[in-house]
Protein backbone atom coordinates (compact mmCIF):
# COMPACT_ATOMS: atom_id res chain seq x y z
CA UNK A 1 0.00 0.00 0.00
CA UNK A 2 1.44 3.37 -1.03
CA UNK A 3 0.38 6.95 -1.23
CA UNK A 4 1.66 9.56 -3.62
CA UNK A 5 3.25 12.37 -1.60
CA UNK A 6 4.27 15.47 -3.49
CA UNK A 7 5.96 18.69 -2.45
CA UNK A 8 4.38 21.88 -3.71
CA UNK A 9 7.17 23.47 -5.75
CA UNK A 10 5.26 26.49 -7.03
CA UNK A 11 7.02 29.83 -6.65
CA UNK A 12 5.71 31.23 -3.38
CA UNK A 13 5.81 34.59 -1.65
CA UNK A 14 8.44 35.22 1.01
CA UNK A 15 5.84 34.60 3.73
CA UNK A 16 4.86 31.30 2.13
CA UNK A 17 8.49 30.18 2.30
CA UNK A 18 7.90 29.69 6.02
CA UNK A 19 5.64 26.74 5.27
CA UNK A 20 6.09 23.18 4.14
CA UNK A 21 3.62 21.96 1.57
CA UNK A 22 2.55 18.37 0.98
CA UNK A 23 -0.16 16.79 -1.12
CA UNK A 24 -0.96 13.18 -0.23
CA UNK A 25 -3.18 11.04 -2.43
CA UNK A 26 -4.59 8.20 -0.33
CA UNK A 27 -4.24 4.67 -1.68
CA UNK A 28 -7.44 2.92 -2.75
CA UNK A 29 -6.72 0.10 -0.28
CA UNK A 30 -6.19 2.34 2.75
CA UNK A 31 -8.12 1.26 5.85
CA UNK A 32 -10.02 3.96 7.79
CA UNK A 33 -7.76 5.73 10.28
CA UNK A 34 -7.87 9.05 12.15
CA UNK A 35 -6.23 11.74 10.07
CA UNK A 36 -3.97 12.96 12.90
CA UNK A 37 -2.63 9.43 13.49
CA UNK A 38 -2.23 8.86 9.76
CA UNK A 39 -0.19 12.04 9.30
CA UNK A 40 1.97 11.20 12.32
CA UNK A 41 3.22 8.18 10.37
CA UNK A 42 3.62 10.00 7.06
CA UNK A 43 5.19 13.37 7.86
CA UNK A 44 8.77 13.60 9.14
CA UNK A 45 9.50 15.29 12.48
CA UNK A 46 5.92 16.48 13.06
CA UNK A 47 4.25 16.10 16.46
CA UNK A 48 0.61 15.11 16.94
CA UNK A 49 -0.03 18.43 18.66
CA UNK A 50 1.31 20.31 15.64
CA UNK A 51 -0.92 18.25 13.33
CA UNK A 52 -3.99 18.88 15.49
CA UNK A 53 -3.26 22.60 15.56
CA UNK A 54 -2.85 22.51 11.79
CA UNK A 55 -6.25 20.84 11.40
CA UNK A 56 -7.94 23.34 13.70
CA UNK A 57 -6.36 26.29 11.82
CA UNK A 58 -7.40 24.73 8.49
CA UNK A 59 -3.78 24.41 7.38
CA UNK A 60 -4.60 20.73 6.82
CA UNK A 61 -7.51 19.92 4.51
CA UNK A 62 -9.14 16.88 2.97
CA UNK A 63 -10.36 17.21 -0.60
CA UNK A 64 -9.82 20.98 -0.32
CA UNK A 65 -12.19 21.23 2.66
CA UNK A 66 -11.58 21.89 6.35
CA UNK A 67 -11.67 18.76 8.49
CA UNK A 68 -11.60 17.56 12.11
CA UNK A 69 -9.02 15.57 14.07
CA UNK A 70 -11.53 12.73 14.45
CA UNK A 71 -12.02 12.44 10.69
CA UNK A 72 -11.07 9.01 9.34
CA UNK A 73 -9.42 9.15 5.97
CA UNK A 74 -10.94 7.14 3.13
CA UNK A 75 -9.50 5.60 -0.02
CA UNK A 76 -8.72 8.16 -2.75
CA UNK A 77 -8.95 11.14 -0.36
CA UNK A 78 -6.52 13.96 -1.11
CA UNK A 79 -4.88 15.49 1.98
CA UNK A 80 -3.10 18.84 1.65
CA UNK A 81 -0.75 20.07 4.37
CA UNK A 82 0.74 23.54 4.92
CA UNK A 83 2.70 23.53 8.18
CA UNK A 84 5.34 25.92 9.49
CA UNK A 85 8.74 24.27 9.53
CA UNK A 86 11.99 25.12 11.28
CA UNK A 87 15.16 25.70 9.21
CA UNK A 88 16.61 22.38 8.07
CA UNK A 89 19.86 23.32 6.41
CA UNK A 90 21.62 21.02 8.88
CA UNK A 91 19.23 18.07 8.71
CA UNK A 92 18.75 15.43 6.00
CA UNK A 93 15.76 13.12 6.36
CA UNK A 94 16.54 9.60 5.01
CA UNK A 95 13.86 8.39 2.60
CA UNK A 96 13.40 5.03 0.93
CA UNK A 97 13.49 6.32 -2.65
CA UNK A 98 14.73 3.93 -5.38
CA UNK A 99 18.04 4.82 -7.02
CA UNK A 100 19.20 3.88 -10.52
CA UNK A 101 22.80 2.95 -9.71
CA UNK A 102 24.92 2.47 -12.83
CA UNK A 103 28.17 1.61 -11.01
CA UNK A 104 29.35 1.22 -7.43
CA UNK A 105 32.55 0.32 -5.60
CA UNK A 106 34.01 1.17 -2.19
CA UNK A 107 34.89 4.75 -3.20
CA UNK A 108 32.02 6.04 -5.32
CA UNK A 109 28.83 5.33 -7.18
CA UNK A 110 27.32 6.59 -10.42
CA UNK A 111 23.61 7.43 -10.33
CA UNK A 112 21.36 8.01 -13.33
CA UNK A 113 18.97 10.71 -12.06
CA UNK A 114 15.48 10.79 -13.54
CA UNK A 115 13.93 14.09 -14.63
CA UNK A 116 11.84 15.75 -11.94
CA UNK A 117 14.06 14.74 -9.00
CA UNK A 118 15.69 17.56 -7.06
CA UNK A 119 19.33 16.80 -6.20
CA UNK A 120 19.53 18.26 -2.68
CA UNK A 121 17.08 19.65 -0.09
CA UNK A 122 16.29 23.35 -0.15
CA UNK A 123 13.32 25.59 0.49
CA UNK A 124 10.08 23.94 -0.71
CA UNK A 125 12.01 20.72 -1.46
CA UNK A 126 12.95 19.30 1.94
CA UNK A 127 11.96 15.77 0.95
CA UNK A 128 12.01 13.54 -2.11
CA UNK A 129 15.49 14.59 -3.22
CA UNK A 130 18.47 12.53 -4.36
CA UNK A 131 20.28 13.39 -1.12
CA UNK A 132 17.33 12.11 0.95
CA UNK A 133 17.58 8.84 -1.00
CA UNK A 134 21.37 8.63 -0.56
CA UNK A 135 21.04 9.19 3.20
CA UNK A 136 18.67 6.20 3.39
CA UNK A 137 20.62 3.74 1.23
CA UNK A 138 24.16 4.61 2.38
CA UNK A 139 25.56 5.22 5.84
CA UNK A 140 28.33 7.65 6.73
CA UNK A 141 28.63 9.36 3.37
CA UNK A 142 31.07 12.30 3.54
CA UNK A 143 29.67 15.79 4.04
CA UNK A 144 29.90 17.92 0.93
CA UNK A 145 32.30 20.80 0.44
CA UNK A 146 32.03 24.05 2.42
CA UNK A 147 30.41 22.22 5.32
CA UNK A 148 27.03 21.90 3.62
CA UNK A 149 24.96 18.88 4.67
CA UNK A 150 24.80 17.16 1.30
CA UNK A 151 26.05 13.61 1.86
CA UNK A 152 28.25 12.32 -0.95
CA UNK A 153 27.36 15.12 -3.35
CA UNK A 154 30.27 16.30 -5.49
CA UNK A 155 28.24 18.11 -8.17
CA UNK A 156 24.62 18.49 -9.21
CA UNK A 157 22.29 18.85 -12.19
CA UNK A 158 18.99 20.70 -12.36
CA UNK A 159 15.72 19.15 -11.20
CA UNK A 160 14.34 18.70 -14.73
CA UNK A 161 17.64 17.67 -16.28
CA UNK A 162 18.16 13.91 -16.39
CA UNK A 163 21.40 11.96 -16.37
CA UNK A 164 24.58 10.90 -14.64
CA UNK A 165 26.00 12.05 -11.32
CA UNK A 166 29.04 10.77 -9.43
CA UNK A 167 28.61 10.35 -5.67
CA UNK A 168 31.55 10.08 -3.26
CA UNK A 169 31.43 7.36 -0.58
CA UNK A 170 34.58 8.41 1.29
CA UNK A 171 36.18 11.70 2.33
CA UNK A 172 39.18 10.90 0.12
CA UNK A 173 36.96 10.29 -2.92
CA UNK A 174 35.09 13.51 -2.19
CA UNK A 175 38.31 15.54 -2.18
CA UNK A 176 39.83 13.75 -5.17
CA UNK A 177 36.74 14.14 -7.34
CA UNK A 178 36.10 17.73 -6.22
CA UNK A 179 39.65 18.64 -7.29
CA UNK A 180 38.96 17.31 -10.78
CA UNK A 181 35.82 19.43 -11.03
CA UNK A 182 37.79 22.45 -9.79
CA UNK A 183 40.52 21.81 -12.39
CA UNK A 184 37.87 21.29 -15.13
CA UNK A 185 39.31 17.88 -16.00
CA UNK A 186 36.01 16.03 -15.58
CA UNK A 187 34.55 15.03 -18.95
CA UNK A 188 30.85 15.79 -19.18
CA UNK A 189 28.74 15.39 -22.30
CA UNK A 190 25.14 16.56 -22.47
CA UNK A 191 22.55 16.04 -25.18
CA UNK A 192 20.03 18.81 -25.77
CA UNK A 193 17.24 19.55 -28.20
CA UNK A 194 17.21 23.26 -29.03
CA UNK A 195 15.04 25.57 -31.07
CA UNK A 196 16.30 26.31 -34.59
CA UNK A 197 19.44 25.30 -36.45
CA UNK A 198 22.73 26.89 -35.29
CA UNK A 199 24.69 28.59 -38.10
CA UNK A 200 27.89 26.82 -37.10
CA UNK A 201 27.85 23.04 -36.65
CA UNK A 202 30.70 23.25 -34.14
CA UNK A 203 31.36 26.12 -31.77
CA UNK A 204 32.45 27.34 -28.36
CA UNK A 205 30.63 29.84 -26.18
CA UNK A 206 32.80 31.83 -23.77
CA UNK A 207 31.39 34.37 -21.35
CA UNK A 208 31.04 35.32 -17.75
CA UNK A 209 27.91 34.04 -16.06
CA UNK A 210 26.12 35.24 -12.95
CA UNK A 211 22.76 36.13 -11.45
CA UNK A 212 20.60 38.35 -13.61
CA UNK A 213 20.46 41.93 -12.37
CA UNK A 214 16.77 42.01 -13.35
CA UNK A 215 15.72 38.66 -11.87
CA UNK A 216 17.87 36.96 -9.23
CA UNK A 217 16.17 33.62 -9.85
CA UNK A 218 17.81 33.22 -13.26
CA UNK A 219 21.34 33.38 -14.62
CA UNK A 220 22.59 35.75 -17.30
CA UNK A 221 25.56 36.14 -19.65
CA UNK A 222 28.04 38.97 -19.12
CA UNK A 223 31.08 39.96 -21.23
CA UNK A 224 34.07 37.67 -20.84
CA UNK A 225 36.52 39.19 -18.40
CA UNK A 226 33.99 41.51 -16.77
CA UNK A 227 33.78 41.90 -13.01
CA UNK A 228 30.27 40.44 -12.98
CA UNK A 229 29.83 36.67 -12.87
CA UNK A 230 32.28 33.80 -13.31
CA UNK A 231 34.10 32.48 -16.37
CA UNK A 232 32.02 29.92 -18.30
CA UNK A 233 32.89 27.84 -21.37
CA UNK A 234 30.60 25.48 -23.30
CA UNK A 235 31.63 23.55 -26.42
CA UNK A 236 28.79 22.42 -28.69
CA UNK A 237 28.35 20.28 -31.79
CA UNK A 238 25.22 19.86 -33.90
CA UNK A 239 24.33 16.17 -34.13
CA UNK A 240 21.21 16.53 -36.27
CA UNK A 241 19.08 19.30 -37.71
CA UNK A 242 15.36 18.57 -37.62
CA UNK A 243 14.31 21.76 -39.44
CA UNK A 244 12.69 23.70 -36.60
CA UNK A 245 14.75 22.11 -33.82
CA UNK A 246 18.22 20.60 -33.58
CA UNK A 247 19.83 17.87 -31.57
CA UNK A 248 23.15 19.06 -30.14
CA UNK A 249 25.98 17.75 -27.98
CA UNK A 250 27.41 20.05 -25.30
CA UNK A 251 30.65 19.54 -23.43
CA UNK A 252 31.24 21.57 -20.30
CA UNK A 253 34.65 23.03 -19.60
CA UNK A 254 33.24 24.84 -16.57
CA UNK A 255 30.15 23.99 -14.53
CA UNK A 256 28.19 27.13 -13.73
CA UNK A 257 24.56 27.10 -12.63
CA UNK A 258 22.26 26.58 -15.66
CA UNK A 259 25.32 26.96 -17.90
CA UNK A 260 24.13 25.08 -20.99
CA UNK A 261 20.62 26.48 -20.72
CA UNK A 262 21.88 30.06 -20.49
CA UNK A 263 24.54 29.68 -23.18
CA UNK A 264 22.11 28.18 -25.67
CA UNK A 265 19.66 31.02 -25.06
CA UNK A 266 22.53 33.46 -25.55
CA UNK A 267 23.32 31.75 -28.86
CA UNK A 268 19.70 32.29 -29.93
CA UNK A 269 18.70 28.66 -29.61
CA UNK A 270 16.98 28.06 -26.23
CA UNK A 271 16.55 24.48 -25.09
CA UNK A 272 13.20 23.02 -26.10
CA UNK A 273 10.55 23.45 -23.38
CA UNK A 274 12.90 25.27 -21.00
CA UNK A 275 10.35 27.33 -19.07
CA UNK A 276 12.96 29.45 -17.27
CA UNK A 277 14.85 30.53 -20.38
CA UNK A 278 12.07 30.92 -22.93
CA UNK A 279 12.12 27.54 -24.63
CA UNK A 280 8.52 26.76 -23.73
CA UNK A 281 7.21 28.96 -26.57
CA UNK A 282 7.08 28.31 -30.32
CA UNK A 283 10.27 30.00 -31.52
CA UNK A 284 10.62 28.45 -34.98
CA UNK A 285 8.19 27.15 -37.56
CA UNK A 286 4.92 28.09 -39.22
CA UNK A 287 1.79 29.89 -38.07
CA UNK A 288 -0.52 27.03 -39.01
CA UNK A 289 -2.80 25.82 -36.21
CA UNK A 290 -1.87 22.22 -37.04
CA UNK A 291 1.80 23.02 -36.36
CA UNK A 292 0.97 24.82 -33.12
CA UNK A 293 -0.97 21.78 -31.92
CA UNK A 294 1.93 19.52 -32.90
CA UNK A 295 4.37 21.59 -30.81
CA UNK A 296 1.99 21.58 -27.84
CA UNK A 297 1.85 17.79 -28.12
CA UNK A 298 5.65 17.69 -28.04
CA UNK A 299 5.67 19.90 -24.94
CA UNK A 300 3.34 17.38 -23.32
CA UNK A 301 5.57 14.47 -24.35
CA UNK A 302 8.64 16.03 -22.70
CA UNK A 303 7.22 18.36 -20.01
CA UNK A 304 10.66 19.72 -19.03
CA UNK A 305 13.77 21.14 -20.64
CA UNK A 306 15.14 18.68 -23.21
CA UNK A 307 18.55 18.26 -21.57
CA UNK A 308 20.29 15.03 -20.53
CA UNK A 309 23.69 14.47 -18.87
CA UNK A 310 24.69 11.56 -21.09
CA UNK A 311 28.32 10.76 -20.30
CA UNK A 312 30.66 11.31 -17.37
CA UNK A 313 34.40 10.66 -17.30
CA UNK A 314 37.02 11.07 -14.54
CA UNK A 315 40.10 9.57 -12.90
CA UNK A 316 39.18 7.04 -10.20
CA UNK A 317 40.37 8.17 -6.73
CA UNK A 318 42.29 5.01 -5.82
CA UNK A 319 42.95 3.03 -9.03
CA UNK A 320 43.94 6.25 -10.87
CA UNK A 321 42.36 4.79 -14.00
CA UNK A 322 40.19 6.88 -16.30
CA UNK A 323 36.56 5.78 -16.10
CA UNK A 324 33.77 6.80 -18.45
CA UNK A 325 30.07 6.11 -18.12
CA UNK A 326 27.30 6.49 -20.66
CA UNK A 327 23.52 6.60 -20.35
CA UNK A 328 20.59 6.27 -22.71
CA UNK A 329 18.30 9.20 -23.36
CA UNK A 330 15.16 8.91 -21.21
CA UNK A 331 12.03 7.71 -22.94
CA UNK A 332 10.36 11.15 -22.98
CA UNK A 333 13.40 12.59 -24.76
CA UNK A 334 13.49 9.75 -27.29
CA UNK A 335 9.76 10.10 -27.95
CA UNK A 336 10.06 13.85 -28.55
CA UNK A 337 12.89 13.35 -31.06
CA UNK A 338 10.95 10.65 -32.89
CA UNK A 339 7.87 12.86 -33.09
CA UNK A 340 9.82 15.77 -34.60
CA UNK A 341 11.55 13.47 -37.10
CA UNK A 342 8.22 12.01 -38.15
CA UNK A 343 6.62 15.45 -38.50
CA UNK A 344 9.44 16.79 -40.70
CA UNK A 345 9.49 13.67 -42.85
CA UNK A 346 5.77 13.81 -43.68
CA UNK A 347 5.28 17.58 -43.66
Amino acid sequence: MTEEIENDNDELSEDADLYEHFRIEIDKKQAPIRIDKFLMDRLPNVTRNKIQNGIESEAIKVNDKATKCSYKIKPLDVVTVSLPHPPREDVVIPENIPLNIVFEDDQLLIVNKPPGMVVHPAYNNWTGTLVNALAYHFQNLPISRNGEIRPGLVHRIDKDTSGLLVIAKTEFAMSYLAKQFFDHTIERTYIAMVWGEPKENIGTIKSNMGRSLKDRKVMAVYPEGSETGKHAITHYKVLKNIRYVSLIQCNLETGRTHQIRVHMKHLGHPIFNDVTYGGDKILRGTSFSKYKQFVENCFNIIPRQALHAKTLGFIHPTTKEFMQFDSELPQDFQDAIAKWESYVEYE
